[in-house]
Order: C-alpha cells, then sequence, then structure tokens
C-alpha cells in the first residue's frame, strides 16, 4: 500500500468483509441451500428412494426435483421444502438463532 494507507479488513473477520462488499446474505443463502440440497441427496440414498419416486410422492415433476437437489440453484420455497422432507419421511425444521 502507498502513502501509508491502511487496510480497512485488517483485524476483521471474513463475515465483515463480505458485510463490507454487500455479499453476506447471497453468500449465506448459497451456502444453506448446498446443505439442504445435500441433505436431501442423503436422505434419497439411505431410504433408497429414486427423484422420480420422490417426484410422485411430492406430487411435481421429476425437473422439479433436480432444481430442488441443484446446489447452485437458491430458488426454493418452504413449501417445496416441507412437501420433499415429507416425501422422505422427514420433518423440515427451521430456526432463528442470534447473530
Amino acid at each position: 500500500m502507498k502513502n501509508g494507507a491502511k487496510n480497512k479488513h485488517i483485524g476483521s473477520d471474513f463475515d465483515d468483509f463480505l458485510r463490507a462488499e454487500g455479499m453476506l446474505e447471497e453468500i449465506e443463502a448459497a451456502a444453506l441451500k448446498k446443505i439442504v440440497a445435500w441433505q436431501l441427496e442423503e436422505a434419497l440414498r439411505k431410504t433408497s428412494v429414486t427423484k422420480t419416486e420422490m417426484a410422485k410422492r411430492m406430487k411435481t415433476s421429476r425437473a422439479a426435483v433436480d432444481r430442488l437437489l441443484d446446489a447452485t440453484n437458491p430458488s426454493v420455497t418452504l413449501i417445496t421444502l416441507q412437501k420433499a422432507a415429507r416425501a422422505l419421511g422427514r420433518k423440515l425444521k427451521i430456526e432463528l438463532v442470534a447473530a
């Protein structure tokens, strides 16, 4: 850095950096979607339910199930998540925690 300029991020954590860049919520949402997609994939594997069978149980299309399982696709509703959980014999749990 020239002329004694200080890096405003020194001493902060990565969340502070993402917040300052206006990217924190987007990154957290993407991470949550990846976790949910992974959990659904694991439940599919453990229950030996195919994507086609899951779609039937959810009363939706196979393409909709593929979108749900796509970790990079953030478009998912609570109703869809609840249907997916129920189709796999699971229960959806969402909670708010202190920031």
